[in-house]
């Protein structure tokens, strides 16, 4: 019988192009449902996509602390979110939420 081995999968070597950077921010933000951990998670995923050293450079952050701020086991600030979405090359949009989100979100928050 052969041996099964397995790697890790790291979503980092699947990110090529700004546009699927774009696109798997997007979804994580969708599946997040308020969980700021996997935001910065995805962030950092896609930093090490594009090189964590020349983003860190991009945003005037330390390596370090990219690091630690994109672990997911801390809320990074809003300040360093935005100096990361730049310096990605991404962009933030807001739309509004369809009445089917807006209701459930009401529901959630009146029970």
């Amino acid at each position: 019988m052969t041996k099964t081995t397995t790697t890790r999968y790291d979503v980092a070597e699947h990110l090529r192009t700004p546009e699927e950077m774009a696109a798997y921010l997007e979804a994580c933000f969708e599946e997040a449902d308020g969980d700021a951990s996997l935001i910065a998670k995805a962030l950092g995923d896609i930093a090490r996509a594009k090189g964590m050293s020349q983003v860190a450079r991009d945003a005037g952050l330390s390596r370090e602390s990219l690091y630690k701020a994109l672990s997911g086991e801390r809320t990074p600030s809003f300040d360093t979110i935005l100096k990361l979405i730049k310096a990605l090359g991404l962009k933030l949009h807001a739309e509004a939420a369809s009445l089917d989100q807006q209701d459930a979100s009401v529901n959630r928050v009146g029970t």
